[in-house]
C-alpha cells in the first residue's frame, strides 16, 4: 500500500480552458523527482466536475503513460451515479491505473446503506484496489465511520481519504480499523496531526506547489520523528491555509501560475483567484521558499 505524500494533482489548462498536455507531462516529472509517493489525478483538485467523460479518461490514461511505472497513479473515478462510477473505474483499470479513488456520491445525498451498496457495486466490477474518499464539505454527504468499517471487509477496498479535517474522528476510525486498511488525510492543515494518530500519509493539494516539503513532512511523520516533521511543516503552514482562501483548486492553480509551473486556465464556474487574496498567497509562497 502507498504511504507518504499523494499529490491531489491539478489538471493544467490553457487560458482558453483546454487541457495542457505538455504541462501535465512536466508536472508528472516534477512529482517523480520530488519524492511524491503517488499521483492522484482527476479528483476535486483536478476539476473532475467540469471535465467531459472522454477528457476524464484521457487524463488518467496520459498520467499512467507518462508515469511509466515510476510512480503509482490513483485515478479519481467517483460519480453520483453508480453506473457512471463503475464505467470510470473499469476504464481506469483497463488503462493501467494502480488505484481508484471513489468520492461519496454527491448532491443526491444517499443514506448510509446506499453508500455501502454503491461502493460495493463498484468494487465488485473491477480487480483494482479502491480508496474511499469522504469530503462532506464538498459533496453534501458524510460517510460514517461505521459504514467505513463495513466497507473495510470488502477485499479490494483498501483505504480511505479522510478530508473531514476532524482529527479526533479520524483517530477513532484508525483505532477501529484493521491494520491492513489505511487512512490518509485529505486535509493539509490537519494532515500532520492525523499522521500522528496513525494515518499513512496525506493526499495533498499543497504538494502541487511544494512537493519536496510535503514529501519530507510525511517521511518524517511516518518515521515517528514528529519534532522534525513539525519544523518542516512550519514552512508550508501558511500555504496549507492560503490555498483554501477560495474554493480549491482556484488558489493552488493561481500559485502554480505565479511560479511558472502552469498557465492560468481554469474552467467555469470556477474563476481565477480574487485579487484580494494575492498578497496572502504570495506571502505563504515566499515563506515556503517558492518565490
Amino acid at each position: 500500500m502507498i504511504t507518504g505524500s499523494i499529490v491531489a494533482l491539478v489538471t493544467p489548462m490553457t487560458t482558453e480552458g483546454d487541457i495542457d498536455w505538455d504541462a501535465l507531462a512536466r508536472l508528472v516529472e516534477y512529482h517523480v523527482s520530488s519524492g511524491t509517493a503517488a499521483l492522484g489525478v482527476v479528483g476535486t483538485t483536478g476539476e473532475s466536475a467540469t471535465l467531459t467523460v472522454p477528457e476524464h479518461c484521457d487524463v488518467i490514461r496520459f498520467a499512467v503513460e507518462q508515469a511509466a511505472g515510476r510512480i503509482p497513479v490513483v485515478a479519481g473515478t467517483g460519480a453520483n451515479s453508480t453506473h457512471e462510477a463503475v464505467e470510470l473505474t473499469v476504464t481506469a483499470a483497463e488503462v493501467g491505473a494502480d488505484y481508484s479513488l471513489l468520492v461519496t456520491p454527491y448532491y443526491n445525498k444517499p443514506p448510509q446503506e446506499g453508500l455501502y451498496r454503491h461502493f460495493c457495486q463498484v468494487a465488485s466490477s473491477v480487480n483494482l484496489p479502491i480508496i474511499l474518499y469522504n469530503v462532506p464539505g464538498r459533496t453534501g454527504v458524510d460517510l460514517s465511520n461505521d459504514t467505513v468499517l463495513r466497507l473495510s471487509e470488502v477485499s479490494n477496498i483498501v483505504a480511505i481519504k479522510d478530508a473531514t479535517g476532524d482529527v479526533a474522528r479520524g483517530a477513532e476510525l484508525i483505532s477501529r480499523l484493521p491494520e491492513t486498511f489505511s487512512v490518509f488525510s485529505g486535509d493539509d492543515e490537519t494532515a500532520l496531526e492525523l499522521m500522528r494518530a496513525g494515518a499513512k500519509g496525506n493526499v495533498s493539494v499543497t504538494a502541487n506547489i511544494a512537493a519536496p516539503i510535503v514529501a519530507e513532512v510525511c517521511r518524517l511523520a511516518l518515521a515517528g520523528d514528529f519534532d522534525a516533521a513539525v519544523t518542516e511543516n512550519d514552512k508550508i503552514a501558511g500555504l496549507n491555509s492560503a490555498l483554501f482562501l477560495e474554493a480549491n483548486p482556484i488558489p493552488v492553480k493561481w500559485a502554480m501560475a505565479e511560479a511558472n509551473m502552469i498557465d492560468r486556465g481554469i474552467r467555469l464556474p470556477l474563476t481565477e483567484l480574487d485579487s484580494s487574496c494575492y498578497e496572502r498567497v504570495r506571502a505563504a509562497m515566499t515563506r515556503a521558499g517558492l518565490l
